[in-house]
């Protein structure tokens, strides 16, 4: 098998983690948008690390192994659509941490509220339903269609 092949191979499974990690906090975080008990909150935000996790993991391999291929197959980083796709790469994770902060922060607070007779709370509304890191979330997401559009259609 070819280093281009193997190279290309770990650069899609990146990309695939990162995808399905960010579906799956993305999914969560709507999910406990429309739950009133804490305790329900946290059964949904807890399993958000899970997906962060695989965009961390995604994010690397994607990262690392793309610039590998386009290092291996004499590209470099300088035609336009590379560079612009690592931008859109800083970018979304950049904003999509933003995103992700609110909703830990909920999770911890919902797990102390379900502790303490799980009655709703504004405060963890306002937290879960805030417009600022769910706006930036769904930015993240629209990056990283932009990133595949780039990875695919590979403009000059």
């Amino acid at each position: 098998m070819a280093l281009t092949h193997v190279l290309l191979f770990f650069h899609l499974l990146g990309a695939v983690s990162f995808f399905a990690g960010a579906s799956v906090v993305g999914t969560l975080q709507l999910a406990a948008i429309r739950r009133e008990r804490p305790s329900e909150v946290y059964a949904l935000l807890r399993l958000a690390p899970v997906g962060a996790g695989l965009v961390g993991v995604g994010a690397l391999l994607t990262l690392g192994f793309g610039i590998a291929l386009a290092e291996h197959e004499g590209l470099g980083l300088s035609p336009a659509w590379i560079r612009a796709a690592l931008g859109l790469w800083v970018a979304s994770m950049v904003v999509g941490g933003y995103g992700g902060r609110t909703a830990r922060q909920a999770r911890h607070l919902a797990a102390r509220l379900a502790a303490e007779g799980n009655a709703p709370s504004p405060e963890l509304r306002a937290l879960i339903a805030a417009r600022g890191p769910l706006w930036a979330s769904y930015a993240s997401g629209l990056m990283l269609v932009a990133i595949l559009a780039l990875m695919v259609w590979q403009p000059a």
